[in-house]
């Protein structure tokens, strides 16, 4: 490519490509700079990688434009959902009851990020990049321990839990029947997302647990750590196998103040975890991603004739529309996590009294769930 670019992305995971595609779908000259570009021009996702990720309708929809959507048996429909507290509080939803064809979709990283690969392999105007080049404006998508951001200098407000979040992918004695469950134990958190498609008997959890907690479960026999799984997920869903490593990351609640500025002259922008973290316990960290690209394709898809796409009231413009939403999410993911993260017995009977509360609260209930759904 002889041209200069347009856009310069820093970061090639899910967020960056995706943002990519969407760019040079408006005819914009993007260098995408990947930290192993050999691996990202084969399309082949890392051995052993065990993410997977709730994706709403609203992201469904966007991968599905990009035709980077994968088939079923790799994004699990989500028709059901158990949330159960420590003291008899439980909250259930329902894709039938709301009327819509999914809550949410559990999705196999490495397969969605081959596939968002591939499309980048065969799109012109986007080039592999080494190192990042000079560009109108670099779009930072590195994730939460973006070089670049601290390399620019940008403030990220990091408030850290007291907790790491342990992954892992179980075979089940019986079938998930696309329900999602989660159990709220002794301020620890278990998620178990279904995978292997509609008559799948597979599942990706998810554990938030005490540090003091952490390594001993990692440490744990496969045998030990299934028994210590099916112990708090009441037996749900019978026998549980180990069926992969278990990794383990630091969780943390996080956001910047300022989503675009200059530096050295140049424009910058941020999309995704590089510019806000939240707790995973309802899983929307890669939504919010998503909707930072869309939202920032469109306001340069939109913008006046007159204007560049460095142009520094274009990029408030997606700073604005981002910011209240991720602010919000912040906040409510930051209230539920403190709240279910007190052991005491006034605070344990208020948060399970709230649960069922809600569960009865029809229409609020409804509108939540349609807000976290996408719709």
């Amino acid at each position: 490519m002889t041209q200069p670019f347009d856009i310069c992305i820093r970061g090639n995971g899910i967020v960056g490509r995706t943002l990519a595609l969407m760019l040079a779908r408006e005819r914009l000259r993007v260098g995408l700079v990947s930290a192993n570009p050999s691996a990202a021009k084969a399309g082949s996702p890392p051995k052993g990688d065990i993410r997977s990720y709730a994706l709403n309708a609203k992201s469904r929809a966007l991968l599905e434009s990009l035709r980077c959507w994968p088939d079923a048996r790799d994004a699990t429909e989500v028709l059901a959902m158990q949330v159960k507290g420590d003291a008899g509080g439980e909250v259930n939803f329902s894709a039938a009851e709301l009327k819509v064809p999914g809550l949410t979709w559990i999705v196999d990283v490495p397969v969605l990020e081959a596939l968002l690969a591939d499309a980048v392999r065969f799109q012109p105007l986007i080039e592999i990049l080494d190192t990042p080049q000079p560009a109108q404006l670099t779009v930072i998508c590195e994730g939460k321990t973006s070089s670049t951001r601290a390399e620019f200098g940008i403030d990220f407000d990091v408030t850290p839990y007291a907790q790491k979040a342990i992954a892992a992918r179980l075979s089940c004695e019986l079938p998930h029947e696309q329900t999602a469950y989660q159990w709220f134990s002794q301020g620890e958190i278990l998620a178990f997302l279904p995978m292997g498609g509609e008559q799948g008997n597979s599942v990706a959890i998810v554990w938030s647990v005490n540090e003091d907690h952490t390594q001993a479960l990692l440490d744990e026999s496969p045998a030990d750590f299934c028994e210590k799984l099916e112990k708090v997920s009441e037996g749900r869903l019978g026998k549980l196998s180990l069926i992969s490593e278990r990794s383990a990351w630091p969780l943390q609640m996080a956001r910047t103040e300022h989503w675009a500025g200059t530096w050295e002259g140049k424009a910058w922008v941020l999309a995704g975890d590089a510019a806000h973290n939240v707790h995973p316990l309802a899983g929307q960290g890669l939504n919010l991603g998503l909707a930072d690209v869309a939202v920032l394709a469109t306001t340069l898809r939109d913008r006046e004739y007159w204007r560049s796409v460095s142009d520094e009231k274009l990029l408030r413009r997606y700073e604005r529309s981002r910011k209240a939403e991720v602010a919000a999410m912040s906040a409510a993911m930051d209230g539920l996590q403190q709240l279910f993260a007190q052991t005491a017995t006034p605070w344990q009977n208020m948060r399970n009294w709230g649960m069922n509360s809600f569960e009865r609260s029809g229409l609020i209930k409804q509108w939540v769930a349609r807000q976290a759904m996408g719709f």
